[in-house]
């Protein structure tokens, strides 16, 4: 059963466990066909979390809905917050990243380049650290843009892989990802009522050494 935070006739927030795809397809690990058949209702994707990644999803459970919160992510009135555990700590324990993104959809990756070309979008987000225990860090990211795999790439081109993330040059073998959507803040698509919501990552055992300090977030 997948957990659900909250639901209505227009919307349904739920935690998207990780190795679950967060886009509709054929595949049984797709978390839309998963919810609408829990749920007997259709279910429309309005953003993106990565496979491997866990934590607070937002779907729209009508057209309208849909359309709505489309607008809200484009105009970025979707505020989302994140929690990562990256390799090794941070000169700047605040700062925000701006690079260029070019995604390179044959290798599924996404890099960092130096000059503007056809692909290559701005991808922005800040961060704050939280603690650093075990040449590890934990860090507070809210996202500014929401480029597939932005957050993981960035990090990574600062020589500070997420924990786990071998796609991006982790030496973490045996973890999974250290990466979890955390929150997540809008105003509801119909009766424009702020929302939020939050989670925090229960497994893999390397979130277990900041457990304090997520119960604090």
């Amino acid at each position: 059963m997948i957990k659900i935070l909250y639901e209505d006739n227009f919307l349904l927030v739920c935690v998207k466990p990780a190795g679950t795809l967060c886009e509709m397809s054929e595949e049984k690990n797709s978390l839309p066909r998963i919810l609408s058949q829990e749920n007997n209702t259709p279910i429309f994707t309005v953003h993106r979390l990565d496979r491997e990644v866990c934590g607070v999803m937002v779907y729209a459970k009508n057209q309208s809905a849909a359309a709505k919160l489309s607008a809200a992510i484009a105009e970025r009135r979707f505020e989302k917050e994140y929690l990562a555990i990256i390799e090794g700590t941070s000169e700047t324990p605040a700062a925000e990243l701006k690079d260029l993104l070019f995604r390179d959809k044959r290798k599924n990756k996404t890099y960092v380049v130096n000059r503007k070309r056809q692909g290559v979008k701005d991808a922005s987000l800040e961060y704050t650290t939280l603690a650093s225990i075990d040449n590890t860090s934990l860090l507070k990211i809210k996202l500014h843009t929401g480029r597939t795999h932005q957050i993981r790439v960035q990090l990574a081109s600062r020589k500070h892989p997420i924990v786990g993330d071998r796609k991006y040059g982790s030496n973490t073998s045996n973890s999974a990802i250290a990466l979890c959507s955390h929150k997540i803040s809008f105003k509801h698509p119909e009766t424009n009522t702020p929302l939020c919501f939050t989670y925090l990552p229960e497994e893999p055992e390397i979130w277990n050494i900041y457990q304090s300090l997520t119960r604090n977030e």
